[in-house]
């Protein structure tokens, strides 16, 4: 489906590869950057597999999914509320630091490549499918990763636990994190379908 010519997965690659590497110099807490990190690692060794493997996404969805990446190594440096991010807070009066909820925006973002590899490999037929199916996905991941969070959190030290959570007192950070999940992918499921709408009207001149 696209052609593997381009030079942006190796360049956002690369640029993952030198902000770990400096942000994994004295994190805030050591064993809150292994469990942070743990995931992108996990995420980036995907990406890299499919790509050797000859599945190929565009460049729009490298870099939708790269996001993520970023923010999340980030996050493992100073951990999610630590995270130098005044921004939301002082335009909308927010009292939260809202870097989280960003964070969990754009894994969002994911649906865009799902949808992708659903036409590259013609797995579905009806568009009602294309959709619902990367959407489904991420509501999903979303649900299990805040499994995997609560287990963290019961499992460690009380403030290894809280730093990993991220709630800041928020009895429902788990279902807003979830529901930010959710938006992101619908946002990402938009931008697809504009895109393959351009694409088909292209054709047709």
């Amino acid at each position: 489906m696209h052609k593997p010519t381009s030079r942006v997965p190796c360049i956002l690659l690369l640029g993952y590869g030198v902000l770990f590497s400096l942000l994994a110099i004295n994190p805030y807490q050591r064993e809150i950057w292994f469990a942070e990190n743990l995931t992108v690692w996990i995420i980036v060794g995907m990406i890299v597999v499919l790509y050797a493997r000859g599945i190929r996404f565009s460049d729009t969805a490298y870099i939708l999914m790269s996001i993520l990446i970023f923010l999340h190594t980030i996050g493992g440096h100073y951990t999610f509320e630590r995270v130098p991010f005044d921004v939301l807070g002082d335009l909308f009066g927010f009292e939260r630091n809202m870097y989280d909820r960003v964070a969990h925006f754009s894994v969002g973002f994911y649906a865009f490549a799902l949808a992708e590899l659903l036409v590259m490999k013609r797995a579905v037929r009806s568009q009602v499918v294309l959709y619902l199916f990367p959407l489904f996905t991420i509501a999903t991941v979303a649900m299990a990763y805040e499994l995997i969070e609560w287990i963290f959190a019961i499992t460690n030290n009380p403030e290894a636990g809280a730093a990993y959570l991220g709630s800041q007192g928020d009895i429902w950070d788990a279902q807003k994190d979830m529901l930010s999940d959710t938006l992101g992918a619908i946002v990402a499921l938009v931008l697809f379908a504009w895109r393959e709408s351009v694409r088909k009207a292209e054709k047709r001149v």
